[in-house]
């Protein structure tokens, strides 16, 4: 199991288990997270943003470049963060912190 950290806008943290193979952005939705994934995990979108706690970010497989691409039009992006659909927990993840930011924009829809 993974445990994860969610730490909302607000600064509340929510702390949930999660099974290996699982993808963030169901793990997210599940507990409630305010994550869309308007695109359903095709990476035509960047309503599942989640930035990535410094420590954890280098523990996961790198993104993508179609997955920097779409990161690129992601409102409030930083260096850590990713798509929560491009995330899946590995059983050798034991831990992953990540903050749900501010704003979403909605790429589908420009």
């Amino acid at each position: 199991m993974t445990l994860v950290r969610f730490i909302g806008v607000d600064g509340t943290l929510r702390e949930v288990d999660a099974a290996p193979g699982a993808r963030l952005l169901e793990v997210a939705q599940a507990d409630g997270q305010p994550l869309e994934g308007t695109c359903e995990g095709q990476m035509a979108c960047s309503t599942c943003h989640v930035i990535v706690a410094a420590e954890d970010f280098a523990r996961l497989p790198p993104p993508s470049e179609d997955e920097e691409d779409m990161l690129d039009l992601a409102a409030g992006a930083t260096r850590t963060s990713r798509l929560a659909c491009q995330i899946l927990l590995s059983a050798d993840l034991n831990q992953l912190t990540v903050r749900i930011p501010g704003e979403v924009w909605n790429m589908q829809g420009r």
